[in-house]
């Protein structure tokens, strides 16, 4: 056999060079993905915790059937993940119906207006690089979400709420957009119906002991009892699962 060319030992040597390093799904961290599977566009918004980073920069658009994945941060981090609804833009003027963070499409940091389905995560705690993650209807529901990890080690259950609670809102309860005649497109908590302290767990009821659940979070609790519906619900509601790959919000599962 002839001696290999140096063009030849050259491409060989870059080869094994390169394969040498893993690929990024392999070297990289834990991945956060966001599908939207609603027969409409949706608009995720993502804000952090106080003191924690914004992740990509706290909102974007996101077409019916496609989805957008992004690298989590490397240290511990906590924030919460919602869609928004009806979105438009014109005359320089961006606004949603549901879940708006101050008329913003990135949102960089800010909180979004109920009622919205919320996912909850606290990433890279724990000894074990454990992501907690829950879904709450506290402040309210807009669209289906789930929270499914990937590859993690543990208890790591599809947790969320699929259920289109639009359908079977209570009327003391629902938004309507246009207001008054339009049709619902959002599902209030009983706090935002009502404004009591008893049903917003303020004042004497700040407390596991005295803020209880209410005809109103247990509508919520029935239709998808593996979520939050009301401020001191059950805190085993939130899972940790250790060393997940991916972290996959689904909005409409």
């Amino acid at each position: 056999m002839a001696a290999s060319s140096p063009l030849l030992s050259s491409f060989l040597a870059t080869l094994l060079i390169l394969c040498s390093f893993p690929n990024s799904a392999q070297a990289g961290g834990l991945i956060l993905t966001l599908v939207n599977n609603c027969p409409f566009p949706v608009w995720p918004a993502i804000q952090p915790n106080a003191g924690h980073p914004v992740l990509e920069r706290g909102g974007f658009h996101l077409q019916s059937l496609t989805h957008r994945s992004f690298p989590a941060p490397t240290q511990h981090w906590s924030g919460r993940i919602w869609a928004r609804t009806g979105c438009t833009y014109a005359h320089g003027h961006f606004s949603c119906v549901t879940g708006d963070c101050g008329h913003r499409l990135e949102c960089n940091g800010l909180g979004g207006a109920t009622p919205a389905t919320l996912a909850q995560f606290t990433l890279h705690h724990g000894h074990n690089d454990l992501s907690s993650y829950g879904v709450s209807l506290v402040d309210g529901f807009n669209v289906p979400l789930t929270v499914t990890p990937h590859e993690g080690k543990g208890v790591c259950p599809v947790v969320g709420c699929k259920a289109n609670l639009l359908a079977t809102c209570p009327q003391r309860l629902q938004v309507r957009s246009p207001a008054g005649h339009g049709p619902v497109v959002g599902c209030k908590s009983g706090c935002e119906a009502f404004g009591t302290d008893e049903l917003c767990c303020r004042s004497h009821y700040n407390s596991p002991q005295t803020c209880r659940a209410s005809s109103f979070s247990e509508f919520f609790k029935h239709a998808c009892p593996a979520t939050f519906t009301y401020a001191h619900d059950s805190p085993s509601l939130m899972h940790d699962c250790s060393s997940p790959r991916e972290l996959k919000v689904i909005f409409c599962h």
